[in-house]
Order: C-alpha cells, then sequence, then structure tokens
C-alpha cells in the first residue's frame, strides 16, 4: 500500500468541526444526486445520453465489474481516456470501490506513462486502442515491460481483439447488480480522507510528480468553484478541454455534486465547439484562453446561434484584456478570468466585478477559507501592490507531493503554506494578478510542459552536447517549445532526424520542439545554469516581437 502525504490532524479537526469539508465521498454525492433528480438528463457524449439513475447504474455494474477482476481499495489505475462517457463511468466506478485514478492525457506517450505507472505502483491501465494519430498498442509492450507490477490492461472501444489487452471495459460492465452485489459494493466505501485520486504536475525538474487529492480536500475545492459561477442544476456545461485536466475534472465532479447535464466533445475544432453549443443549448463553457481566441476567429461565428451560453471561464494560461472584452461584444455572456492549480488553489472573478477586474486579475479565492499570501525571498510577507511568490494553504489544499519528501520540503513554508512557484500581487480590493513564474514552465494551449524534461531527452542524443529549452511567444498557443541546442563539435544534425530520436525515446507531441536554434555556446549566469532569460529575449528578437 502506498504512503500518501496526510493532513494534520489538527487541520483535519479544524476543516471538519467548521464543516469547509463536507465529508463525502464521490460515490456519496453521486447517490445523493440521485435520489434527488434521477431521471434528469446528466451526460451526453458522441454515442451516449443518459439520465442520473443511468449513470449509476453504470457505475456500480462497472464497480462492481472491477471488484471481480482483482481491482481492491489503494490499487491505483491509469485512466487515460479522451471526452469519452467511459471516463466518466470509470472515474466514478473506481472510486466506488475505493481505488485511485490516476488521470492521464491522451497524449502521453510510454515515457510518461511508465514512469507515472511506476511511481503511482499502479495495477491497471484504461486505454483505447487508437486515439486521434496515437497508436497505443505499438507501446503497451514497452510499458508492461517496465511495469511489472502493472496486472491488467483494460480495452475501451476497441474494434478488434487482441492478447496486449486482459479485458475491456464494456465486458466488464455488462452484468446486471444482485441485491448480493450492492451489498458488497456498499461495504466497499473508502473514508472521505482517503485519496480519491491522482494529478500529475506540470512537472518544473523533470518527468511529472503526482499530485494526490482526498475526497474531503477536493469536493472542497469543486463546491466552493462553482458556487463563484453561480451554477445550477438547469446549467449545461460543454467540456472540449481533455477530460484528464484538472480544469475538465473539476466539473466533472461538479456535474455530479450540482447536478447539471455535462456534454462531453470528442473535438476542438471551434466549428464543432459551436454546433454543440447551437445543438445542446449550452449555458456554460470552461475552456483555455487559446480555444475562445480560435472560436471568435471562425469566420461564419454569426451564423451560429450561441445565444444560450450565459458564461465561460478561462483559466490555464494568462486571458489577454482584449479577449475579455471581445467574448463581451461578440458572445454577449459572462467571461469569469480563473487561475487555478491541481495542487489546490483557485481563484475566480466574479459576477459583478467590473471590467478592470475581468482583464487584468483572476479575482479571488473561491473558498474563503483557502488563505493566500504574497511573500519575499526570506518568506516575508509583503503588502499589497507588490510582487513576490504566491503561497496558499486552507481546506482545498493538497497535502503534499507523491514519494518526493525533498520537494514537500521545498514546497511548503515553515508556517505550512504552499509555495506555488507564481509572481503575482494582491491588490487593494484583495484580487489576485498573476505577474511571471518562479517556477521554469512553459505553458502551451493550457497545456504545461517540463523545460527540463525536453532537455534531459535532446541531451541523451549522441551528437548533442548541451540544450536548453524555453517558451517562445505565439499568438495562437500563448507559447510555444524552442530548443537552442549545442552539436557535438564536428558535427551535424537535422531538426526532423532530433524529432524522429525524441519519438523513439516515447516523448509525447507536446515535448517535441517546434523550433530548433543551434548555436555555438549557450549563455550562463553566473550560478553556472543556462541565461534562460537571455535566450527568451534572443527568441523574440528572431520571431519578430
Amino acid at each position: 500500500m502506498i504512503e500518501f502525504p496526510k493532513h494534520s490532524e489538527k487541520d483535519i479537526l479544524r476543516f471538519r468541526e467548521n464543516r469547509w469539508w463536507l465529508d463525502l465521498t464521490m460515490g456519496d454525492i453521486l447517490d445523493q444526486i440521485v435520489s434527488k433528480i434521477p431521471e434528469k438528463e446528466a451526460l451526453v457524449d458522441n454515442q451516449t445520453r443518459i439520465t442520473f439513475s443511468e449513470l449509476r447504474d453504470k457505475v456500480d455494474r462497472l464497480a462492481m465489474g472491477f471488484l471481480n477482476l482483482g481491482l481492491k481499495r489503494g490499487d491505483t489505475v491509469l485512466l487515460q481516456l479522451p471526452n469519452w462517457a467511459e471516463f466518466v463511468y470509470s472515474y466514478f466506478a473506481l472510486q466506488r470501490i475505493g481505488s485511485i485514478p490516476v488521470l492521464l492525457i491522451s497524449g502521453y506517450k510510454q515515457l510518461e506513462v511508465s514512469h507515472l505507472g511506476l511511481l503511482t505502483e499502479a495495477a491497471a491501465w484504461i486505454v483505447p486502442e487508437f486515439y486521434r494519430n496515437i497508436d497505443y498498442l505499438s507501446f503497451i509492450e514497452e510499458v508492461r515491460a517496465k511495469n511489472p507490477q502493472l496486472k491488467y490492461i483494460i480495452s475501451v472501444r476497441a474494434k478488434k481483439e487482441t492478447k496486449l489487452f486482459s479485458i475491456s471495459l464494456e465486458s466488464l460492465m455488462d452484468k446486471r447488480l444482485t441485491e448480493d452485489d450492492k451489498k458488497i459494493l456498499y461495504t466497499k466505501r473508502p473514508e472521505p480522507t482517503d485519496i480519491s485520486h491522482i494529478l500529475p504536475s506540470g512537472g518544473t525538474t523533470g518527468l511529472p510528480k503526482g499530485i494526490p487529492r482526498t475526497h474531503n480536500d477536493y469536493i472542497c475545492n469543486v463546491n466552493y468553484l462553482h458556487k463563484v459561477g453561480d451554477m445550477k442544476e438547469d446549467d449545461i456545461c460543454l467540456l472540449a478541454v481533455p477530460v484528464g485536466h484538472n480544469l475538465a475534472l473539476l466539473n466533472v465532479v461538479g456535474s455530479i455534486l450540482f447536478g447539471y447535464k455535462l456534454v462531453l466533445l470528442d473535438s476542438t475544432r471551434p466549428a464543432d465547439i459551436c454546433t454543440t453549443i447551437q445543438k445542446e443549448k449550452i449555458t456554460y463553457m470552461p475552456t483555455v484562453p487559446s480555444l475562445i481566441k480560435r472560436i471568435l476567429d471562425l469566420e461564419n461565428l454569426d451564423s451560429y446561434d450561441l445565444s444560450s451560453l450565459v458564461k465561460i471561464s478561462a483559466g490555464g494560461e494568462p486571458s489577454p484584456p482584449e479577449l475579455v472584452r471581445k467574448v463581451k461584444e461578440r458572445l454577449g455572456c459572462r467571461y469569469i478570468n480563473e487561475f487555478g492549480m491541481s495542487e489546490g488553489l483557485l481563484c475566480r472573478t466574479r459576477s459583478d466585478d467590473d471590467i478592470d477586474t475581468l482583464c487584468y486579475t483572476v479575482g479571488k479565492p473561491c473558498s474563503p477559507y483557502d488563505e493566500i499570501k504574497i511573500i519575499d525571498e526570506k518568506g516575508r510577507e509583503l503588502p499589497i501592490n507588490t510582487d513576490g511568490e504566491l503561497v496558499t494553504k486552507g481546506p482545498g489544499i493538497f497535502a503534499g507531493y507523491l514519494k518526493n519528501p525533498e520537494e514537500n520540503k521545498k514546497a511548503f513554508t515553515a508556517d505550512g503554506f504552499f509555495r506555488t512557484g507564481d509572481l503575482a500581487r494582491i491588490d487593494h480590493s484583495g484580487n489576485l494578478r498573476i505577474t511571471g513564474r518562479i517556477k521554469d514552465i512553459i505553458i502551451r494551449g493550457g497545456e504545461n510542459i517540463s523545460p527540463a524534461q525536453v532537455e534531459e531527452i535532446l541531451c541523451s542524443h549522441p551528437l548533442i552536447s548541451d540544450a536548453a529549452v524555453i517558451g517562445m511567444p505565439d499568438k495562437e498557443l500563448g507559447e510555444r517549445v524552442c530548443a537552442y541546442i549545442k552539436i557535438v563539435d564536428g558535427k551535424s544534425i537535422d531538426p526532423e532526424d532530433i524529432k524522429q530520436f525524441m519519438e523513439r525515446k516515447g516523448a509525447s507531441k507536446l515535448l517535441i520542439p517546434e523550433r530548433f536554434e543551434f548555436v555555438d555556446s549557450l549563455p550562463m549566469t553566473e550560478a553556472g545554469k543556462h541565461d534562460k532569460k537571455a535566450l527568451r529575449e534572443d527568441i523574440k528578437r528572431k520571431i519578430g516581437k
């Protein structure tokens, strides 16, 4: 059994006594919403349209299937599915029996899957045969070889039988439940303080870290996020962002806690999104700014009836002020500017905020009980309107990274505040403005990419003697990955050869640089590190920004 970081007994008692934690599990909130609105439409995807009672039936049948397969409380399961209803079934079915989903985005390949499998000691992996241009069958054996503890590989929507899979998800849920089955499931309920799921971080020091979240602290996040967003049962939410992301998962869980309809869209094409908004009468869409921009740039935008759309929330990357204004002008809906972390802190603007607050801040913490402050390098709290590191603590914040005591020592202050790694300031109204990053990450279209991870792969190439990876400005995605490369003396190499090398190493598409700059030497700081500030200025000059 994995040893997870835990909240202190003092904090647990305080969070419970004050009812900041609801002391419910994911299975509990599913039961509650079914008892309240069983026949209300709950979930829609490209193959499915079901009510809350039908959803619970599928979840419970799958939960029993997982038990019969051999999964048990405390087992971790890699969950790598696109925006399909099967993601929701799997997520809640695992919660029913106390197993722990490990959320993987669809784009992860053998490098990240193998790493996260070992880190979390995964007993199973739920995955399709193919998705878009990714052939998962091609690297299943490699992942299995590196993860000897992986007992079951479960297929979803497979079109052919193969020995690479242990069993199909569909076969696990094809048996109707008996009364005895229901009694067995009832006994498998985990505790609200148990780990609900594990999210991968957008790590800054190599491969992703594991972020364990308990039922209590995550439902706390979801509850206050949705209250600030004024979400109601009659809302209809469209998820076009990948369900493997925290930004999407908050709404998967929120749809169960608040009882609104969830529409999963397996496409980020603006035309498909607008068609779905029109067809399903979508009222709310959580997304990222780069996707909103693509929608607004659609030539025939006015030909769609988007009048049902009441609010859009945008996080994962900064929202340019001109985009906030343009949404109000073109779509006539409310723009919620937000900032969130898989580790727990969630901030949002409010419905009565003025236009400057919407354009230039990410609002206040959603939970009134999550504290934030700005500190200097010595940990001293700074006054308002002063830039420093954003730190936070409270009932919605995680307890620490998985199997990473050294990182946890650095990640928390002496008084228990989590260091976000973001530069920020708090204004006189208490609103938060993100002004920069201390942590070295690239944010490409809302995806966090670790430069260190890319550099490690590049430097394993026999013809590359050094590499420094930075984010270069991009109009569409905010940033793209740029690699400055120093070649071994007297040798030469083509960018395409480097890309193919990285693919053979199992790197996902996200990690492969979109621009290469070949240099004789890399600038260094006085501390002997790559001078990435100088490289960022250099690439800005080269691309004319």
